[in-house]
């Protein structure tokens, strides 16, 4: 390097590699100096004729050779010609290396496979790879017209000796040759302006000054600073550069040049913002950022460097914030200070991307708290300042605005969970409200959300809230020291890695429904899951934890992942289909799923019915398979936790004008109270709610409705009022050592039962005659001895209703063309003898008239088809004298009577007999 006592080198010792690359450029020269050289360049340059007649003489010029003088190796070469432009230079050492022969001498021979495969100017191509033409543009203070290759792993950069003249009309100068001396004086700084002329290995300081000022650690401009910076404005940033980089002071009147506010205005307009950008990476990546910013807050460049220049600056950057950024990453970075808890840097800069990322959140903390910027399409999220800052006005890749944007997004998150997760650590007593912030799924899945960027992200935070100032900087770094800990204890530092043990196909398959958009979040609840259970990895396990059935639930053995899944699907993919404001909400229900008052006689109102609603969408087929399997796994406990949830879309469904809806809603209303406790639905008041909407139903009859439409319908909606008798008037539970009062008033529950038998059977099966109508006939029938059972000796009082519409059926003279009606009223009849034996002895003629007519017809059926359900019939018929046989022989008073009357039936018609074959039951 330069001598203090002033006796500053006179040569510079070459690298191998280097001695190679001169003896090339310079037998290049030689061989230019043999041919001839066009007088006009490129870009109109003259050559001048003094030039013209002079030989090619090569300098090494600018940074190498500093670099050389302090001891640093360089693998970055400017070559300086003195009478041709580096196009033309490098046009000629392409055509010198494909002279055969010419690569050998350096070193640059091709294998000799190679060799036998290429051309010469292949071989060209191959030993100086690429000659990059870089055009000037002087708009942008580009001046330079420069050729670039790399040549023996060097980057060599080709241009001619030049001078810069003005005119009055114009501030961009006009290029011609110049002189070294020219050449010199036209750079950015005295300390880059040295040259290392190969012809005579001299080190030449045309500046006079550019020894003294780097024994003296000066940044100069070699002529008057002011016009220097005007010419090319990107000389201030590179002086800036230059200074952190080889920890130089800036020149007094330099530094007062640059903070000049002309010259600022040209910084901003004429140099481009990727060449700004270029200069501040560079920065930033040296080995002195925090010096860099210093100067460029000390000398006001911010809002000339930092900003985005495709705006109106309507809301000016908070530069208070800039000083305590770069100073706290300097600390952070470089100093080992006590205070800092060492995870913290261990953890979140664990390589130089990560460390460039840190300096890069330094210069855009002035824009954090900027109010969002409009995108120009309405419909569009507006974008972050600091975001467009670091595109625009410093053009950095996509992927650092990427990360900017997240770490503005997700900031407020992050900060959030940080308190929280230390705080309750702190109290680990305290009660926390919501998720757990401590627990493992919780910040793993934090972790997930974030993504691969989150320690980023995190450093961000921590900048902010350092910057900020509201909290003492121990507070910070002991929450953010527990944060990390805590990650790194349950070994989620990688969480954004880890991959559900199941796969959305197979989620989907255990869930009996079609894969769709839903599955994403669904996976996330897996995942979680996962999270809580580190120690399952069996894919299989997770599967069967999705399949358990509330049968677990109800035992107390269920997995927590299935209610989770199904919390979630009613969250966030039922209620927003179901919740859209072309879907209107039930009339007499509140959002929180209660009944609404209404006036005790009000029915059930109908909303509007709209083919649009999105939940009865093809597509949207999943949400209701969705629901379903909820409906089937949740326990008393989870449908009371879900109940505003699950109640609105079943209502909807039952509420829809098309019979398919409905009857698929009373399905699932079934479903629910199957698992509703009384309590519950006492307090919601919903049961009246499911009353009135399910018995009308029973209306929905022929003509108006067709058959197979009432038969779709009630034999949906009678299950679901069966179930809502058990929720709302439960059966009592009576103790076999206490005696029970006899109660001679009729209970809620019977009155309910009494309505269902008289509406939902007797009424709809006597309006649509069996007859006409065998299937509908049949599908309510086969309902009836569910209610009998359920209604027990209750059930006497509809003995002169039930037996004769029974006894009818069976001796309907074309009834055993549709058996499966037969067989309905037989079981229906043995429902009535089970429960109502103390009074049916009575009516046993009733009984006995349908049975043996419906006996008699069977035998007098032939043909082979409805062989298997003739059968059928008498066997259910033979069942029911069985069980009348019973009754009438317990009653003494009966038994002889019934016995004689069995005589004379078969007497009358041998045919009996075989009904009354084996009829000894107890």
């Amino acid at each position: 390097m330069a001598s203090k006592s002033g006796l500053n080198p006179t040569t510079i010792e070459l690298t191998e590699v280097e001695a190679k690359l001169r003896h090339l450029l310079l037998d290049v020269a030689a061989f230019v100096d043999e041919t001839s050289v066009p007088k006009t360049a490129e870009a109109g340059v003259v050559v001048p004729d003094e030039l013209s007649k002079e030989k090619v003489v090569l300098r090494f010029t600018g940074g190498w050779v500093r670099d050389k003088l302090l001891g640093v190796d360089s693998h970055d070469i400017d070559v300086a010609i003195n009478k041709m432009t580096g196009y033309q230079f490098g046009m000629k050492l392409k055509d010198y290396l494909e002279i055969p022969g010419n690569p050998a001498k350096y070193g640059l021979e091709l294998p000799e496979e190679e060799n036998s495969k290429s051309g010469g100017k292949d071989k060209s191509r191959r030993v100086a790879p690429g000659l990059y033409k870089i055009e000037a543009n002087p708009e942008k203070s580009k001046h330079l017209e420069t050729v670039t290759t790399k040549i023996m792993g060097l980057d060599i950069d080709l241009v001619n000796l030049r001078k810069e003249t003005y005119t009055e009309e114009s501030r961009n100068p006009q290029m011609e040759f110049g002189t070294p001396e020219e050449d010199a004086m036209r750079r950015d700084a005295t300390v880059n302006a040295m040259f290392y002329n190969l012809n005579t290995s001299e080190i030449e300081d045309f500046t006079g000054r550019g020894f003294e000022d780097m024994d003296g650690k000066i940044i100069r401009t070699p002529l008057e600073p002011y016009q220097t910076f005007k010419d090319d404005p990107l000389r201030v940033l590179r002086l800036i550069r230059f200074a952190s980089r080889l920890n130089y002071k800036i020149d007094p009147e330099a530094e007062k040049a640059m903070g000049n506010p002309d010259i600022k205005d040209a910084l901003r307009a004429k140099i481009s913002r990727e060449r700004v950008g270029i200069e501040t990476e560079k920065m930033l990546k040296g080995p002195d950022p925090q010096m860099a910013l210093a100067l460029i807050d000390r000398l006001d460049l911010y809002n000339t460097i930092f900003i985005d220049p495709t705006r109106p600056n309507n809301h000016p950057p908070d530069l208070e914030y800039l000083s305590p950024a770069y100073k706290f990453v300097e600390c952070y970075l470089r100093t080992a200070k006590p205070d800092i808890p060492q995870i913290i840097p261990k953890t979140l800069i664990r390589n130089e991307e990560e460390q460039y990322f840190a300096w890069i959140w330094a210069t855009l903390m002035p824009w954090v708290d900027a109010p969002m910027v409009p995108h120009s399409k309405p419909t569009q999220r507006p974008f972050y300042a600091a975001t467009l800052v670091a595109r625009e006005g410093i053009k950095a890749p996509n992927k650092i605005c990427d990360v900017v944007t997240a770490c503005l997004r997700d900031g407020e998150d992050i900060r959030k969970l940080v308190d929280a997760c230390y705080t309750q650590l702190r109290r680990p007593n305290a009660k926390a409200a919501g998720e757990d912030p401590t627990a493992r799924d919780t910040l793993g899945m934090a972790i997930r959300r974030w993504g691969p960027t989150w320690r980023s992200q995190l450093l961000f935070s921590l900048i902010y809230e350092i910057v900020l100032g509201s909290i003492s900087q121990e507070q910070i770094f002991n929450s953010y020291s527990t944060f990390l800990n805590q990650l790194s204890k349950y070994g989620i530092l990688e969480a954004y890695t880890f991959k559900p043990l199941i796969t959305g196909t197979e989620l989907a398959k255990a869930l009996n429904t079609k894969p769709g958009p839903w599955m994403r979040d669904a996976l996330d609840i897996v995942m979680a899951w996962q999270l809580r259970n580190p120690d399952i990895a069996d894919p299989t396990e997770a599967i069967e934890a999705v399949k358990e059935n509330r049968t677990a639930a109800m035992a107390g053995k269920q997995s927590e992942l299935p209610s989770r899944l199904a919390s979630h699907f009613l969250q966030l993919t039922i209620r927003p289909l179901f919740s859209q404001s072309n879907s209107k909400p039930h009339p007499n229900l509140t959002p929180a799923g209660r009944a609404a008052p209404s006036h005790p006689d009000q029915k059930a109102q109908f909303p509007d019915d709209t083919s649009k609603a999105p939940w009865k969408d093809p597509k949207n087929g999943y949400a209701i398979d969705l629901l379903r399997w909820t409906l089937l796994i949740l326990g008393q406990k989870g449908i009371e936790a879900n109940w505003g949830l699950l109640v609105p879309p079943i209502l909807k469904m039952t509420d829809n004008l098309d019979i398919k809806w409905k009857s698929r809603g009373c399905e699932f209303l079934t479903l629910l109270l199957a698992s509703t406790s009384p309590s519950l639905l006492s307090r919601t008041g919903l049961g009246n709610v499911f009353e009135i909407t399910l018995i009308p139903l029973f209306t929905y009859l022929p003509t108006l409705t067709e058959e197979k439409e009432s038969v779709l319908l009630l034999d949906k909606a009678f299950p679901a009022l069966m179930e809502l008798a058990e929720v709302m008037y439960p059966p009592p539970s009576h103790s076999s050592t206490t005696p029970q009062p006899i109660n001679t008033l009729s209970t809620p529950r019977e009155k309910f039962l009494d309505k269902l038998l008289r509406l939902c059977i007797l009424a709809p099966v006597s309006h649509a005659s069996p007859s006409t109508y065998p299937r509908l006939a049949t599908s309510l029938l086969s309902h009836l001895p569910t209610l009998i059972n359920a209604m027990q000796i209750d059930a006497v009082k509809h003995l002169q209703s039930l037996l004769p519409l029974l006894s009818s059926i069976l001796t309907e003279p074309l009834g055993l063309a549709h058996p499966p009606l037969i067989v309905g009223s037989v079981k229906g009849l043995q429902a009535v003898v089970l429960n109502c034996w103390p009074r049916v002895g009575r009516y046993r003629g009733e009984i006995m008239k349908g049975v043996c007519v419906c006996w008699v017809r069977c035998g007098e059926e032939e043909g082979e088809e409805k062989k298997k359900e003739i059968e059928e019939v008498r066997w259910e018929l033979k069942e029911c004298v069985g069980m009348l046989d019973a009754v009438c022989q317990a009653d003494d008073d009966l038994k002889g009577i019934w016995e004689a009357e069995k005589a004379v039936l078969v007497a009358r018609d041998e045919r009996l007999g075989g009904l009354f074959e084996g009829n000894e039951v107890s």
